[in-house]
């Protein structure tokens, strides 16, 4: 499936080579750019599709999303999953859960992101939640760059292992690659 999944960001441009700061502050000679692939609707559609078929054997009630990057995967999910979406946005930096949502107590939740790789936007969303005391079971995502260095049960349509650096001793700055942030993160560059 990750090479299904590979052609199709392709496909839209999703995948970019060269020298980029990732959202996390790592750089990388590899970015996924999932927001590519909103462009087409029945590429998103196919892997909102797979990506709920990845979750059909987790018990859930709502898909909560990170804006901006994941809303639209999250509401294909759901649709497909036939669950409740909702998503979390910024405001004053810190990721809430606004526009009147609500979640119930144990109430059983996905979040669905485009891309993880440090798992810090995960943790964020858990955070705009954790006042309605949700159970969140599992954690899904189109890219999953993690390595397996995380707690969270994560179903994800495609895995890799690429290859990071931490920015003062990234040998893409020694060359003098051009440095690129191509994500939608504002905060705290470090290059």
């Amino acid at each position: 499936m990750s090479e299904d999944v590979l052609n199709l960001l392709e496909k839209a441009e999703g995948v970019l080579h060269g020298h980029f700061c990732l959202t996390s502050g790592l750089h990388s000679d590899i970015y996924f750019q999932c927001a590519k692939l909103y462009q087409y609707p029945d590429i998103t559609e196919k892997l909102g599709k797979k990506l709920a078929e990845k979750l059909s054997d987790v018990e859930f009630d709502t898909i909560v999303a990170p804006a901006i990057g994941a809303v639209i995967i999250g509401y294909e999910t759901a649709k497909n999953a036939k669950k409740r979406n909702l998503f979390v946005e910024r405001k004053d930096g810190v990721m809430q859960l606004r526009r009147g949502y609500t979640l119930k107590k144990g109430e059983r939740v996905v979040i669905i992101e485009d891309v993880i790789t440090t798992a810090r936007t995960i943790k964020e969303t858990m955070e705009a939640i954790k006042e309605y005391e949700p159970e969140v079971v599992a954690v899904g995502c189109i890219v999953d760059r993690t390595k397996g260095k995380t707690e969270y049960n994560i179903k994800s349509l495609m895995q890799i292992d690429p290859v990071v650096y931490e920015p003062d001793n990234c040998p893409l700055c020694r060359e003098g690659i051009p440095l690129v942030k191509p994500g939608s993160r504002e905060d705290k560059v470090k290059a």
